[in-house]
């Protein structure tokens, strides 16, 4: 994390309520909005969905965002601005309320109603490294692979046994979206495998297809790089987990989904990782 001992450039403050939060616990919400407007000028948003929340986002004009809701909503809001080209500008502020908030804690926002809203009014600005994919996907936390489940994998070997079948699983991968939001809950009976994954990181690879492997993560570490665990699957004696830091990392294979922000996305067949540093910037205490 890049510190910056600066305050929030708007005493005007953007408070956009998530539905989540607002149904989830709605008693937090209200405090939280009750301690902000005692605090500042504040304008208060309760949007119905997600259309509506990014347009009270982007019509936010001077004032300085303040979201109340879950990592969700905040992946959400992130997500956002960097698709406007708006974080570098920006200074995003967080009251966490909803069923998740264990990333926005691990980012340093803290989890109570007040003490957030009193860290939104008396905090100062600090920066931190975001992952950003070539399909324009942000991850603020930790990016995980995990081993691919046996249903993949005999689709896979089904796929590769019969022609027609890998040609009507390409038609439906371009019809449906890569990007899925669906909570990574194993299905009963889905017994993981290892996977099969080029793991290359700054164009050096680290792991080839012939490894298989337990799992890989990648980890901003807050000097501009991230940390990179790739985990080999043991033969014998137990295989050392390979370590290396860098500031691009692609995994190339095949299909795989992915793990970031607690959002599991794919399958894929190749992505690539980038550090921006110093990308986001947290209202956070001082």
């Amino acid at each position: 994390m890049t510190e910056v001992a600066t305050s929030p450039t708007s005493d005007h403050l953007l408070v956009i309520i998530d539905p989540v939060a607002r149904r989830t616990d709605g008693e937090s919400a209200r405090i939280a909005k009750d301690v902000l407007s005692a605090g500042a000028s504040t304008k208060v948003c309760l949007p119905d969905g997600p259309e509506e929340f990014a347009r009270a986002l982007r019509r936010r004009g001077s004032r300085r965002p303040v979201l109340v809701g879950d990592d969700r909503a905040l992946v959400r809001a992130v997500s956002l601005l960097h698709r406007q080209r708006e974080l570098a500008g920006c200074v995003l502020s967080v009251v966490p309320v909803g069923p998740a908030v264990g990333l926005a804690a691990a980012l340093g926002v803290p989890t109570g109603a007040v003490a957030a809203a009193r860290a939104v009014l008396e905090g100062v600005e600090r920066r931190r490294d975001l992952l950003v994919d070539d399909s324009d996907g942000v991850v603020l936390g930790t990016l995980r692979i995990p081993p691919v489940s046996a249903r993949e994998a005999d689709a896979e070997t089904g796929a590769g046994a019969r022609p027609w079948l890998r040609t009507c699983q390409s038609l439906v991968r371009t019809l449906v979206p890569a990007r899925s939001s669906r909570p990574a809950v194993p299905e009963p009976g889905d017994v993981a495998r290892p996977s099969r994954l080029r793991v290359e990181v700054d164009g050096v690879t680290l792991v080839d297809v012939g490894q298989p492997l337990e799992a890989v993560s990648v980890t901003p570490n807050g000097s501009g790089a991230a940390d990179v665990e790739v985990r080999p699957v043991s033969v014998g004696a137990e295989a050392a987990p390979l370590w290396v830091a860098g500031r691009s990392v692609t995994v190339s294979g095949a299909d795989f989904r992915y793990r970031a922000d607690a959002v599991v996305s794919g399958p894929v067949r190749r992505r690539t990782w980038t550090v921006w540093e110093a990308a986001l910037g947290l209202t956070l205490p001082g």
